[in-house]
């Protein structure tokens, strides 16, 4: 019985020691908080709820899991970032470039996305319930929702 009993004790005692396992840098949290820029940064799992990333350079990022519930990302470039997994429930997003970024399973619930490029972004399985899409490549079926780039010399949309 004792044995029994110190061999449960031994084995959860470790448990009761533990703390949660947090895979954000508080580092590169802090440096794109103060200014406004974390290229290739690892933010994934980051707690961003409601923080202003004005035109942040968040290229190639990953900010997979992150919670960015309520943040405003306007302008903010995400180009080739994975936000698998992330929270945008009522995110403003507007004028943001998520070209060729990771959107698998973003939660866009009531977010405001506006004149936002995704263009080769992967987009499978997205919440948008209630979310406002204007002049964005996302809805509700299609094949290909995507935007081409703007050609800047022609001033067009290249052709197909």
């Amino acid at each position: 019985m004792k044995t029994k009993l110190l061999a449960v004790v031994t084995l959860v005692t470790p448990l009761l020691f533990t703390t949660a396992v947090k895979a954000e840098n508080p580092q590169q949290v802090q440096k794109l908080l103060s200014t406004g820029e974390c290229r290739e940064c690892d933010l994934s799992k980051a707690n961003l709820r409601g923080a202003h990333l004005i035109g942040a350079d968040l290229r190639d990022a990953n900010l997979q899991g992150a919670n960015l519930e309520g943040a405003n990302i306007e302008g903010a470039d995400l180009t080739g970032a994975n936000l698998q997994g992330a929270n945008l429930k009522s995110a403003f997003a507007t004028n943001v470039n998520f070209k060729k970024a990771n959107l698998n399973g973003v939660n866009f619930t009531n977010a405001l996305i506006f004149d936002s490029n995704v263009y080769g972004a992967s987009m499978k399985d997205l919440t948008i319930t209630n979310a406002e899409i204007y002049n964005t490549g996302i809805g509700i079926g299609g094949e290909d929702a995507s935007i081409p780039d703007w050609d800047q010399q022609v001033g067009t949309y290249p052709r197909k």
